[in-house]
Parts: C-alpha cells; structure tokens; sequence
C-alpha cells in the first residue's frame, strides 16, 4: 500500500474510533433519555433540554472549540517536529481554558435567571443551567488535553473518555432527576405551581453533566501522566526549533479559536433561538407555557435525541480531518488534501444517507419502541418524517465546516453561516405565523438552514482548493441504495410484524436493512472491493459479500 493510503487509511481509522465511540455514547445517551423522559414528562424534558442548549452556547463561546484549534497548532507544530513548542500550546491552552472557562462559568450562574426569564421566555429553566454552570469549568480544561492528543493524530483518549463520561452521566442523571423530582413536587404542594416538579427534576438531572465530566477529566489527567514520558522523550530530542515566546502561542490561539468559535456559535445557536421565537409566537396564540413546552420537549427529548445518533458520525469525523488536513497543507501537497476531502465527504455521506432513509421509513416503529408515553407519539412520528432530511445536510454541513477550517479558512464557515442562519430565521417566522406550521416549520426551516451551510460551504471548498466533488459514488449510489433498503425494512417489519412484537419485528427490519443497503453499494459501483479494503475492518464485511456471492 502507498504511503498516500496509508495516511488515508490511518485517517479513515483515527475518525471511526471517534466515531465508534460517539455512536456508543449517543446510544447510552438515547437509552437514558427514556426512563429520564418518564420520570420528568414532556414538560420536565423542555426544560432539562433549554439549560442544556444554553449551556451549550456557553460552552462553544468559553472552550467548546479549543480541541479543534489546539489540535490544528499542535498539529502544525508536529508535523514540522517542534515538539517543545507543541508542549508550549498545550500548556498556554490550559492556562487560557482556566481563565475563560472560569469567568463564563461564573457568569452563567449569576446571570442564569435573566438569561432563561428575559430571553428564553422559560424562566424555570433557571435550576437547571445554575447546576450546569461548573460544567463550563471543568469542559474547558479537558478540552484542552483532548485537542493535544487529536494534534499527534490519536483520537483514542478522547473516545475512551467520551464513553467514561457518558455512562456517568447516565448513572447519576436519572437518580439525582428522580430525587429533585420529589423534592420539586413537594414544593408544588405548598406552592400551587405544579412546574416545579418538573423543572427540579430537570435541574437533579443536569447534575449528571458535572459528575461525569469531573470524571473524564480525571481519566484525561491520567492518560496524559502515563504518556507523559513519551511526550518528554520528543521534546528532548527537539534541539533545533526555537522557542516561541507565550504571547505569539496566546495570539495564535485567540486569532484560531475565535473565528471557530463565532462560527460554531451561530451554527448551533439557531436550535436555542428557535425555542425562543417558537415560545413567543406560540404564546402569541394562544399556547400555554406548559402546552408549547410539552411540543418542544417532544421535539428535542425525542426526534433530536434520535438524530444526533448518526450525526455523531459526521462530527466525529472533524476532528480526525482538521489536523490530516492542516498537515497536508502544510506539506503543500494539495492534492492529498483533496484526496482526503473526498474521503470524508463520501465516508459520512455513506453513512448519513441510509441512516436519514431507515429513520424515515422505520419512524413509528422506533418512537414505539424506545418510549413509552403514547400521548406524543403520532407527534413524534410525524417530525421524524419530515425531519429526516437533516440527518444528511446537518451531517455535509458539519463536516465541511471542518474541512475549512482544516485548510485554514477559518472566517469562512463564519460568513457562510451568518447567510444561511438570516435566511433561516426569515423562514421560521413566515412559517408560524403565516403558514401556522407549529412545530414543523421548525423543522423545515432547520433543514433549510443545514442544507444552505452545505452548499455555501462546498462553493468556498471549490474555489480554494479547485476541487470538484464526485457525485456518483457519494451521492446518487448511497440515495438509490437508501430508497430500496426503505423499501425493504418496512416490507420486512411488516411480515415480522405479522406474528412478532414491535421490537423484535424493528431490529429484524434493521438488520436487513443493512444487509440490503451494502448489497446495493457494491451492486450499483458505489463501493468497489479494493475501496472496501481501505476501510476500517473493511475485510470483514467482504468476507461477508463474497459469501453472499456478490463480491469475488
């Protein structure tokens, strides 16, 4: 194999044990939320989902991105062998996350009440952000250790602490959501505001967040000691890179980290925004509090709980790209840059597209199956539908906004989603007011937003790099393979369905969807064997065709 295959392959690799690991956490993640959903109700959900997506803006604006930028400078640094200075950002990051990280930390808690009351318009909220606030802290600073591993191209750490932090976050989400659920419900006696049940109950359930990050930091802290005599070995041997002075180290990771930030930061603070416009055009109605609550804790405990499964592939794949893909252009070879781009692009597309066309066809049987409470189901059923489409261009946009910023254009994904968030926000409030869409213009209009991000971003990948997407194998196979393996799950949980449980007839219909869909990859030249072989375990699905009799 070529050396060109190699860092192809070792790509490939580095981003599906990311992945792997996002899927695992995501699904850990889907399987609390259901017991999380009948403790709390739809209403508890909304407000555990608001403190959690406020956090999150927080945390993108203190240190959500810092791993990606650290790992593009460490990167750089490491791949023209200046290990010493690469030691040095690490080192002026973690001083820069304990400041930043700290002081929004800080902030959050004092100004959480005005933040969910004056903004948000969902003033219970306020318990369960105060509780997120050390959260910021503590994220921050393992940011830091994450992006310093992810520069020397081992995602492992990160993967391993992620799954830590989940099933910890799990455990103690759901015992500390059931007791503040008691002790809110109790105050609901006394104080006639049966909210307070909820809303507590979603603060005790946000604690989870702050125990299993403690705990990821903890482990990071200890990977980083164990390899700690490695990393000094490579700085030893470093006697030829001058020193950079701390102030350049401080500038470069402000002037990185700032344009990724406002980029991430109006990248996913539509979601937030969106409850805000929903909330008050819905209350302009005639909804209640607890009414358009209950639609949007449907819509974010269940249909976005459900999405983010497969959209951890596409993000898992950005940080494996950014460092591949500034080591490339820092060797100036444009063409491997291009070559990995293509890789990436067609890697998440082969995985978003049958996950979008599955969800889709499969959309009752899932929501039957993983919750329970039958009130929202035809609801929830209904957004899955129409909302698959943003599995895909959520997926295409968020990884080619790691592909600029991995060739260093990283003020463009900002320019490109300022456009697209405008014309969203347009969309949403035409759509409830005039078009009295609900729930689903929120829907529409994110997937309008997704799908505008993708394009904008492919026209600047296009004009820097000169490069010309392939759309044969990245898109027109994977769709038609979708559209029959659609096909064939429903057909298949239909039969089963027949004389078998739901859940049973689900996972069959599943099963055999992924059977059909890759017997329609191969079938149709979407995937050739020699590609197949590049792929992480690749060999053991072609064994598994060659038996089959598809592939020889």
């Amino acid at each position: 194999m070529s050396r060109n295959k190699k860092s192809g392959n070792n790509f490939l690799v580095q981003g599906t044990i990311l992945a792997a690991a996002a899927i695992i956490a995501k699904i850990i993640g889907l399987v609390y939320r259901i017991p999380l959903l009948n403790i709390l109700g739809n209403e508890g959900v909304s407000y555990y989902s608001m403190s959690n997506e406020i956090y999150a803006i927080i945390l993108m604006i203190s240190c959500f991105n810092l791993p990606l930028a650290i790992s593009k400078l460490v990167s750089e640094r490491v791949h023209r062998g200046e290990y010493r200075n690469a030691h040095r950002v690490f080192l002026c990051a973690v001083r820069f996350a304990l400041l930043s990280g700290g002081a929004l930390a800080l902030l959050t808690y004092i100004f959480a009440g005005v933040i969910t009351k004056n903004l948000m318009s969902f003033e219970l909220a306020v318990y369960g952000l105060r509780v997120l606030a050390p959260a910021i802290f503590i994220s921050a600073v393992i940011g830091t250790f994450r992006g310093y591993f992810q520069g020397y191209s081992t995602m492992v750490p990160t993967a391993v602490s992620q799954v830590i932090e989940q099933i910890v976050n799990a455990v103690v989400t759901l015992v500390c959501a059931n007791i503040m659920f008691s002790y809110g419900a109790s105050l609901a006696a006394k104080e006639g505001n049966d909210s307070l049940g909820p809303a507590w109950g979603a603060a005790g359930g946000t604690f989870g967040t702050v125990a299993s990050l403690t705990i990821a930091l903890l482990f990071m802290m200890f990977v980083y000691t164990a390899q700690k005599k490695t990393l000094m070995h490579n700085i030893r041997r470093d006697r030829d890179s001058a020193p950079e002075p701390a102030s350049e180290i401080y500038r470069q990771v402000i002037l990185t980290i700032l344009p990724v930030i406002l980029s991430s930061v109006i990248y996913n603070i539509s979601n937030v925004a969106d409850q805000g416009v929903f909330n008050r055009v819905l209350g302009s109605q005639g909804y209640t509090d607890a009414q358009y609550g209950s639609i949007w804790g449907i819509y974010s405990g269940q249909f976005r709980v459900l999405m983010n499964v497969p959209l951890a592939l596409a993000s898992s794949m950005q940080p494996s790209v950014v460092p591949s893909l500034t080591a490339a252009i820092a060797s100036r070879n444009r063409s491997e840059a291009r070559r990995k781009i293509n890789i990436a692009i067609r890697f998440t597309m082969l995985l978003t597209i049958p996950c979008a066309a599955g969800m889709a066809a499969l959309a009752k049987p899932i929501i039957t199956m993983l919750f329970t409470q039958e009130r929202g189901v035809p609801l929830s059923v209904g957004i899955m539908q129409a909302g698959a489409l943003m599995i895909i261009f959520y997926g295409l946009s968020t990884l080619t906004t790691g592909i600029l910023q991995g060739i260093g254009r990283l003020k463009t994904p900002l320019v490109n989603c300022s456009i697209a968030l405008v014309l969203h926000f347009i969309l949403l409030y035409v759509l409830l007011t005039a078009g009295n869409l609900n729930i689903y213009a929120v829907v529409y209009a994110n997937i309008f937003f997704a799908l505008a991000v993708s394009v904008l971003n492919a026209l600047s990948i296009r004009r820097y790099m000169s490069y010309r997407q392939e759309w044969y194998k990245t898109f027109i196979v994977p769709g038609i393979s979708s559209i029959i393996m659609a096909a064939a799950v429903y057909i298949v949980y239909s039969l089963f369905h027949a004389f078998a449980g739901n859940t049973v007839s689900t996972v069959f219909a599943i099963i055999a969807g992924v059977a059909v869909y890759c017997v329609g990859l191969v079938t149709f030249h979407g995937i050739t064997i020699e590609e197949l072989a590049q792929f992480p375990k690749g060999h053991v699905l072609i064994r598994f065709l060659r038996k089959l009799g598809i592939a020889r």
